[in-house]
């Protein structure tokens, strides 16, 4: 049975007549929000409600991570796992057909209706293993964007992954590709204090998911076996960052990154985090070391032939007007070119090749005879992109960098004398006004004597004193890094014959302009703050010590729950009243039917717990069927007594499977009482190594 919402097409007919899982309330305020706005007001529904979720399902950034994707006008897509709708929309743009997936209801409708007005789009709700079977085989693109990770659940076998790639490739066509994106169970990330973005627990992926059952990712070698294995032989890895879910720089092993890009790495945005280290200054020693692609936070695969693609950077935190994506690609003869892509029809102006061309033969004249040069534009006006010449070298940040951190600041400065002598330069022939607001260190690339501008999206006909577009690479230099302070702003200022006056007024001038370019929107770390998820460095935890927030923090019990997209910290409480402590402890705690799993994490210390009763309704469950309870401790044999050697225990229960003959049950009760007696981390850490011998 089909039916339309707007000119979507829903089909149901393999919906099993209920959803098999949910998050709740918030899906029910998603679609409100997609039956009552229109998508170009998310951007203000979601500063307004400062929700992770609503921000996590709507944003127009989720699109990034397909929108460089070049397809055919005639492309048909299959879209596995489609959930609210985050890459539909841009699929739809983009595609002559798009085919979805989708296991939920209610996630069907919230994508149908932010999406009624797209003719091509049509959704299948249930199952996959019981849709897949009439799907056709000439998909030009088939999407799985953060799914595969799930396989185990929703495929099962023995080789659940490669059995899911391998019935996909039955569906492309004889060219087609398949795109995976995935987080690296070994991004940087999770070294850093970030929490596992499925499981929600610190380092769990990269302590090879000991307990978590369901849901697992894989590192770079890892994926590509399960690739091979799938009997894929052609694929090729990109890097998104900072991630797959809000990528505002998608890099490859034909374009790996610079020391010194990687700075936006305050993540997780849904959850609270440590911060235990600087990863942009541990990207910058992996970048140099070839590192990168083992430690970066996600991948995208694409199966298939390569694309020409070989970098991407999105500037779509801006208004309307001013969102474009910048591209490296690969030309035919093997050699590659830049392109400026607007986003949207607004955005057309401000990259036309008309306009870039403009700029382009202004500034070059104005350093006609001087010791700077201008990236070549290369269109020719017709385009719907500007097109620029690739230009090799370091950027003049990086080199600038590379000095100031290793204490030579006479190095630094005669960079910078350089820097001021050329684009100070003018030619005494050239009588236009034109100025440019791109004149900042990493917009100059360096290559021996070679010099030169590469990027002019912001020139314009109103000349500006050359000092202050100087200071103003100056200022926006020390807001990247905290390092670069060291930076003696007052002898900058003699050197310009500037005043604290005129500087001053050069930083309120940016901030403005900053403004009109995002159209007053918040950015993504904006909203990070407004969301006020705690953020703990390494240097305040050790500074509080054995105080009050620690001790709470290590004697509260926490309850997570699994309603079908894994265990996080946005489903999960602390049981009030409770502290875990040496000594006995009970409580009931009271699930919904939609719960599949529930987690237990008795404190956060190092403990032995004696289970004296865990049941359901009433039903005793067994340590020794791991099928319905899973610890992350271990087991003395022949007994309920368990060793947590670690600082994050947890019990797991699988409702799902005790619920075989109670689907849909709702307020059933789990009873958990036990002895808890806290451990040493010395003396956990020695039963662990004995343990062989005594468990």
């Amino acid at each position: 049975m089909t039916e339309k919402i707007g000119m979507v097409t829903l089909d149901d007919s393999k919906y099993p007549g209920e959803d098999l899982y949910c998050d709740g309330a918030v899906e029910d305020e998603l679609l409100q929000i997609a039956k009552d706005t229109a998508p170009e007001d998310f951007p203000r529904v979601i500063a307004e409600r400062g929700s992770w979720p609503v921000l996590y399902h709507l944003s127009a950034l989720r699109e990034n991570i397909v929108e460089w994707i070049p397809m055919k006008a005639d492309a048909k897509v299959l879209e596995v796992g489609s959930g609210c709708g985050a890459i539909t929309g841009v699929l739809s743009r983009k595609a002559d057909s798009v085919t979805c997936v989708e296991l939920s209801r209610k996630r069907s409708l919230i994508n149908a209706y932010r999406h009624r007005d797209c003719a091509n789009v049509t959704i299948h709700m249930g199952n996959f293993k019981d849709i897949e079977p009439e799907l056709p085989a000439d998909y030009d693109y088939i999407m799985l964007i953060g799914v595969l990770e799930y396989a185990d659940s929703y495929i099962g076998g023995d080789t659940p992954h490669a059995d899911f790639i391998r019935i996909l490739q039955k569906h492309l066509a004889a060219d087609g590709r398949l795109v995976i994106a995935i987080e690296n169970q070994y991004g940087l990330k999770y070294f850093a204090g970030c929490r596992e973005d499925h499981t929600g627990g610190f380092f769990d992926g990269i302590e090879g998911y000991p307990v978590e059952k369901g849901v697992r990712t894989f590192g770079r070698d890892g994926l590509a076996r399960v690739l091979q294995q799938a009997g894929e032989q052609t694929f090729h890895f990109y890097y998104p960052y900072p991630d797959y879910k809000f990528m505002h720089s998608l890099y490859s092993d034909a374009y790996l990154p610079r020391q010194g890009e990687l700075s936006d790495n305050l993540r997780n945005l849904d959850r609270d985090r440590l911060v235990l280290f600087d990863e942009k200054r541990v990207y910058d020693g992996m970048i140099r070391e070839g590192a990168f692609p083992f430690f970066a936070n996600s991948f995208l695969v694409v199966v298939g032939q390569k694309l020409p693609v070989q970098y991407a950077r999105y500037s779509n935190e801006r208004a309307p007007q001013y969102a474009i994506c910048t591209r490296i690609e690969q030309t035919d003869d093997g050699g590659r070119v830049v392109r400026k892509y607007p986003l949207g029809d607004a955005a057309g102006e401000h990259v036309s090749g008309v306009r870039m061309t403009r700029a382009y033969r202004a500034l070059s004249e104005r350093y006609a005879g001087g010791k700077l040069s201008v990236n070549r534009c290369l269109s020719e006006g017709g385009e719907a992109y500007a097109e620029f010449a690739f230009v090799p070298g370091t950027t003049l940040a990086e080199l600038m960098d590379e000095a100031l951190f290793r204490n030579d600041i006479e190095g630094f400065y005669a960079l910078f004398d350089t820097y001021v002598e050329r684009v100070s330069y003018r030619n005494p022939a050239y009588q236009g006004s034109f100025g440019s607001r791109d004149l900042i260190f990493s917009n100059i690339l360096v290559d021996g004597d070679r010099w030169t501008l590469i990027d002019y999206e912001w020139t314009t006909e109103e000349e500006t004193d050359v000092r202050l577009l100087i200071y103003k690479a100056v200022y926006c230099y020390l807001l990247e890094d905290a390092r670069r302070a060291v930076l003696d702003r007052e002898r900058v200022l003699r050197k310009l014959s500037l005043t604290p006056v005129q500087a001053a007024e050069v930083e309120r001038a940016e901030m403005v302009f900053q403004q009109e370019v995002t159209g007053g929107r918040r950015t993504l770390a904006q909203l990070r703050e407004q969301m006020a998820h705690p953020t703990v460095a390494l240097s305040e935890l050790l500074a509080e010590g054995l105080g009050n927030s620690a001790t709470k923090a290590q004697t509260a019990f926490q309850v997570y729950e699994d309603t079908g997209a894994g265990f996080s910290e946005a489903q999960s409480y602390v049981l009030p009243g409770l502290r875990v402590e040496s000594g006995e402890i009970a409580c009931e705690i009271k699930l919904s039917g939609e719960v599949r799993r529930v987690r237990l994490d008795p404190g956060s210390r190092s403990c032995a717990v004696k289970l004296r009763e865990i049941s359901l309704q009433g039903k005793t469950l067994s340590l020794r069927d791991e099928r319905q309870v899973s610890v992350n401790g271990t087991r003395l044999k022949n007994s309920d007594v368990i060793l947590f050697a670690t600082v994050d225990p947890n019990i797991t229960v699988d409702l799902g499977r005790l619920r075989a003959e109670q689907t849909g049950a709702s307020d059933e009760v789990l009873t958990f009482r036990a002895r808890i007696d806290i451990l040493s981390a010395e003396l956990a850490e020695e039963l662990g190594r004995t343990k062989k011998s005594f468990f």
